[in-house]
């Protein structure tokens, strides 16, 4: 098939190279003109893994390439992936679909033929009949374009083993039978045919999707939080604790990850957004439980600076404390509602030196934490800290000697934060070594 993804960042960009990993031909579309131009050279903007091999062989094969032209896009193709961004709207909590919008209206005056328009982005539920009126009203082609929805549910970091081999694939449709449910069963035919459980719904539903299951995501992760907080006062160890949970196939071990707690684009914005819509509708009070949920998240940030000042005696004016992470989960470059670069900006805030390291993601954190030190090598890091705070889960960083790395500060001192480091290895080793939710 030949289709175009309009939206060109984590989402549609990975979108856009998957599809031409599936055989099809593909254009994408972003107004960004430097953007367009790294795709178009193989090249993603971002760190997303196994995404700059893909881009590179269909860009060479011209399966693969990008362009600013709406026009051009809708004479290339029939079906039209939407990916654009819909972030929370500044000082509220629901979603700001200006993106959306504004990409429905340049795509339809352009559309003059039959087609199919399917939104990948997170919107709150009721946005369907908006973005169909507009295409009906703007469109040459009028009623001919029809609307499809296809959220999706990606994991940053494994975000092309998601495209590829989904574990679920969720098709939002106006009617039963319609022509745009058998374009894009024909689009996600080899998907389909793997076995992938494949839901054709209405708009509605599909819409809910994305939102429902990162809600109840980030509910799953607040809650062990939450009982990590009553760990830490009564001596238990809320790592064995989920492992013990985990073992019930009703609770499940995937997902509850006791430590700093959630970031990034997603989890954040879309518990909030989920909120703002249901308070739209009438029934706010059905998901006061998700207000808890951001409380708990963002609780466990204070906690990593409390736990800071009780190990540098009550006093952080004029410490050193290097933070090892930036970007708010490994295999990424993502700052977005970093957890990490959150407890680093409160520290410098609060009068301390803030040194911080990450693999991928110092680029972006200068950019927006300008007034943090940074530095590359995470043993470089450490020379002459007063504390470490271990917050963004690499791997490397587990497989660091610290006996090695005692030597190089003032006193060795680590607080974990994410509950992957080796906590007997390090205590042998010297260190005064602190944990989120363990004795």
């Amino acid at each position: 098939m030949k289709l175009t993804v309009i939206g060109c960042g984590y989402l549609g960009a990975t979108h856009a190279a998957c599809m031409a990993e599936l055989g099809h031909e593909v254009l994408g579309l972003d107004s960004d003109v430097d953007k367009v131009h790294a795709l178009n050279t193989g090249k993603a903007p971002f760190h997303e893994r196994d995404l700059d091999d893909l881009l590179a062989r269909h860009t060479a094969s011209g399966r693969l390439r990008f362009t600013t032209s709406y026009a051009e896009a809708a004479a290339f193709g029939d079906l039209h992936f939407i990916g654009v961004g819909t972030p929370q709207q500044p000082g509220a909590h629901a979603y700001d679909l200006s993106h959306l919008l504004t990409a429905v209206r340049q795509l339809a005056p352009h559309l003059t033929r039959r087609a199919v328009v399917t939104v990948k982005s997170t919107v709150p539920v009721g946005t369907a009949p908006r973005v169909r009126d507009l295409l009906h009203e703007y469109a040459p082609a009028g009623h001919a374009v029809e609307v499809a929805w296809n959220p999706e549910f990606l994991r940053e970091s494994c975000a092309v083993e998601d495209t590829i081999r989904p574990d679920r694939l969720v098709l939002g449709f106006e009617r039963e039978g319609s022509w745009a449910e058998a374009v894009l069963r024909e689009c996600f035919e080899r998907i389909i045919e793997a076995g992938t459980p494949t839901i054709a719904t209405d708009w509605a539903t599909a819409e809910l999707a994305k939102t429902s299951a990162n809600a109840f995501l980030a509910t799953k992760i607040s809650f062990i939080n939450a009982i990590a907080e009553v760990c830490e006062v009564s001596g238990a160890d809320v790592t064995q604790l989920a492992e013990i949970l985990g073992h019930d196939v009703r609770i499940g071990r995937a997902g509850m990850w006791p430590g700093l707690g959630f970031g990034g684009g997603c989890l954040p914005k879309d518990i909030r957004g989920f909120m703002a819509r249901a308070g739209e509708l009438g029934v706010g009070g059905a998901l006061t439980i998700l207000r808890e949920v951001d409380a708990i998240n963002n609780r466990r940030r204070e906690r990593v600076i409390d736990l800071a000042r009780e190990q540098l005696d009550g006093n952080l004016m004029g410490r050193r404390i290097t933070v090892w992470g930036a970007a708010f989960k490994p295999e990424t470059d993502d700052i977005r509602d970093s957890p990490a670069l959150a407890v680093a900006q409160k520290l410098h805030d609060l009068g301390v030196t803030v040194t911080v390291t990450d693999p991928k993601g110092l680029d972006n954190a200068r950019k927006a934490h300008s007034e943090l030190d940074y530095i590359e090598d995470p043993m470089a890091a450490v020379e002459n800290a007063d504390l470490l705070l271990h917050l963004t889960e690499w791997p490397q960083y587990s497989q660091i000697d610290p006996h090695r790395l005692a030597t190089r500060m003032t006193d060795p001192k680590v607080i974990d934060g994410r509950g992957t480091l080796d906590a007997r290895c390090w205590r042998e080793a010297g260190w005064t070594f602190r944990a989120l939710g363990r004795p």
